[in-house]
């Protein structure tokens, strides 16, 4: 399949609004599509490199040669060029990258380097991300949309399950494989506990750990720990590894959290978790404790499909006390709201209620899951900053929050703030958002939206000022999510359902 084939489809997907349109010409391209074509291709229309990283990033594609007036490049060649541009290593590498990524371009047409440059930089601003390319793999193969979904989850990437859907139709390959992650479960906001009481009716409440997200596989003496993205960090958590291997389980896949906790059993601040995870060792000084909510395989037994009781019991039977998050069962919302307040006294977020009945659905936000918090918080994704005035002159400061459209896989902004923002900060926030800044004016530069910002707000209110309809009231900065990508943002629907509750 030839380049410019996927350039013309991304192109015509990034001109139409209608979230059918676009599901109908990404489908059309996968169609056309070979056999070893269709991975790169799904991949390439989700706006990713399947390489993921190749050294190269938004910086390198200034000075590169203009475009060649013939499109020639196929697929499969520009397949292999990421991949020997990824393989680059050792002294004279960066030459090297560079040299390769300007005779692919030499060598591309204006639409495909277009393409090109949005891979390349993690910024193909189609309005399609891995979700709506997912329905459209579905409509391509005529397959149930649940089926495909599920697949992906189960896969953890897109690519693959194309192929087989495409070429063959048969997604029954893709299965809980134990030492291969699977997307996350995830929870939606409640307005406060009275509210996920009113719509979960009797149901589990457990502690909202300030931790880090990680789901631990066990095969017999073989441990792996994976975070929320799907990351390995299997080597930089030895403590984790101890407490998987001390379970009495021949194979297991555990979901939870592993969190630093101070003398006392509180939670140390969450920064300190996220650094401990991001590097190694150092576990001496700053331990982390495992602890699982969770039970999506035991001992040959997949349990993705069981209802949430039976898997928290099987949770309970391989996993010792000391290690589960706790948890209580109720329909009393003057008992759940006490056991909310014990968790916000003891340092922790607040509480995630979760229906009794529910499966495992993986990688969805769905409202079997309800996150409660002491304050209103959303996980939103910076737009643009404005230049500072007074002490904050010369640093990018009042930030414009977008929250995330599954409709058009765009942004739809919701406000501003300044607030919250430390002097270092600041100083961090200016350096990042230059470093991926994407136009500007005299007062305001516009910035690649891949940032995510956890922010507190008082509310939710209407407004005609911003293209959603609503607003946060006084929003303000708790932290960065570094943890998080802007495809696990939240959405303008779930901020337009708390408006309404």
């Amino acid at each position: 399949m030839l380049l410019a084939d996927v350039a013309t489809a991304s192109a015509a997907v990034g001109a139409t609004p209608a979230r059918n349109r676009k599901v109908e010409l990404l489908a059309a391209c996968l169609a056309a599509a070979g056999p070893d074509d269709v991975p790169v291709v799904a991949a390439y229309l989700s706006g990713e490199l399947p390489q993921r990283r190749t050294g190269v990033g938004h910086r390198s594609l200034a000075d590169l040669p203009g475009p060649a007036t013939d499109a020639t490049l196929t697929v499969t060649e520009v397949d292999g060029a990421f991949d020997r541009i990824a393989g680059c290593a050792g002294a004279g590498s960066a030459t090297e990258r560079r040299r390769l990524l300007a005779d692919l371009f030499a060598r591309a047409s204006a639409g495909e380097q277009r393409l090109l440059a949005g891979l390349v930089s993690g910024e193909l601003r189609q309005g399609a991300l891995t979700s709506l390319v997912t329905d459209a793999v579905a409509k391509a193969a005529g397959l149930p949309l649940a089926d495909v979904r599920r697949a992906v989850m189960l896969r953890g990437a897109l690519p693959p399950v194309a192929r087989a859907a495409l070429m063959g139709g048969s997604l029954d390959a893709f299965r809980l494989e134990v030492g291969r992650p699977v997307q996350p479960m995830l929870a939606s906001p409640a307005v406060d506990v009275e509210d996920a009481a009113e719509r979960l009716g009797d149901a589990a409440y457990e502690w909202k750990l300030d931790g880090v997200r990680i789901q631990v596989h066990r095969d017999g003496g073989d441990v792996r720990v994976f975070t929320r993205t799907l990351d390995d960090v299997t080597a930089r958590v030895p403590e984790i590894v101890a407490a998987a291997l001390a379970l009495d389980v021949g194979t297991a896949v555990l979901d939870g959290e592993a969190i630093a906790l101070a003398d006392d059993g509180t939670p140390r601040p969450f920064q300190v978790t996220g650094a401990r995870v991001a590097t190694r060792g150092a576990t001496s000084d700053v331990p982390l404790t495992p602890f699982f909510f969770d039970l999506l395989h035991l001992d040959g037994a997949d349990l993705l499909g069981a209802p949430a009781t039976g898997r928290w019991a099987a949770l309970g039977g391989a996993v010792p006390a000391a290690l589960l998050v706790p948890r209580i069962v109720t329909a009393d919302a003057a008992e759940a709201r006490a056991f909310f307040d014990a968790a916000v006294a003891r340092g922790h977020e607040g509480v995630v209620a979760k229906s009794l009945d529910a499966t495992y659905d993986a990688g969805r936000r769905g409202a079997a899951w309800l996150k409660v918090k002491p304050r209103h918080t959303l996980d939103l994704v910076v737009l643009a900053a404005e230049w500072g005035h007074g002490r904050r002159r010369g640093r990018l400061s009042n930030l414009h929050l977008g929250a995330r459209d599954p409709a058009t896989g765009g942004w739809v902004m919701l406000g501003k703030t300044f607030k919250g923002l430390t002097d270092e900060l600041l100083a961090w926030q200016t350096e990042r958002f230059l470093a991926i800044e994407e136009s500007r004016n005299d007062w305001q530069v516009f910035v690649r939206p891949e940032v995510v910002v956890e922010v507190a707000f008082d509310g939710v209110q209407g407004s005609p000022r911003y293209p959603g309809g609503v607003a946060l009231r006084f929003a303000r900065v708790l932290r960065y999510r570094d943890d998080k990508t802007p495809a696990e943002a939240d959405t303008i629907d779930s901020v337009r359902a708390l408006h309404r509750r």
